[in-house]
């Protein structure tokens, strides 16, 4: 089993941690701690792509982890020099453009010299959520939301023992 080789530095002030290998299940755990103890250390992270030949879904929550705890800390976590296919993956889950994508380190820590200013806090919850309307098809209207008033009730369980349904 192949898997992922971190290596981390600082360059310019802010933390690069250097990804190698191919990140998958197995280590993105171990990705996701150093990149939240990278964000202890200064809020920029820079994470250098350049040799992760593969990044799998839980890579990608590693990478989003990171940049919470980098937000957390008021700062962000940037890419530099990600392959085709990282970026690929990226884009499938509607997360290549969420990140800020550079081409080198160099140029992240170039660009990035504002990581704070464009740091945003995490989204937070609603505090109040509302049920989606219930939707009917039929052949003649096609989709439709279905009135409040009209929504189908769950029926009583005490009802429902009385009449005899089980």
């Amino acid at each position: 089993m192949f898997s992922v080789n971190l290596n981390t530095r600082s360059y310019e002030g802010y933390a690069v941690v250097a990804l190698r290998g191919e990140l998958d299940l197995a280590d993105a755990a171990a990705v996701a701690a150093e990149l939240a103890q990278a964000a202890a250390s200064g809020p920029g992270i820079i994470v250098d792509l350049a040799r992760l030949d593969f990044i799998d879904c839980s890579g990608v929550a590693a990478l989003q982890c990171g940049r919470g705890k980098a937000r957390q800390a008021g700062g962000d976590l940037v890419l530099a020099a990600p392959h085709r296919n990282v970026m690929r993956v990226l884009d499938i889950i509607h997360l290549g453009e969420a990140f800020f994508v550079y081409a080198t380190v160099e140029e992240a820590s170039r660009e990035a010299g504002q990581i704070k200013e464009r740091a945003m806090p995490p989204p937070q919850l609603p505090r109040k959520a509302r049920w989606p309307s219930a939707l009917i098809w039929s052949r003649t209207d096609g989709l439709r939301t279905l009135p409040s008033s009209h929504a189908p009730s769950v029926p009583d369980p005490e009802e429902q023992a009385g009449r005899g349904w089980h």
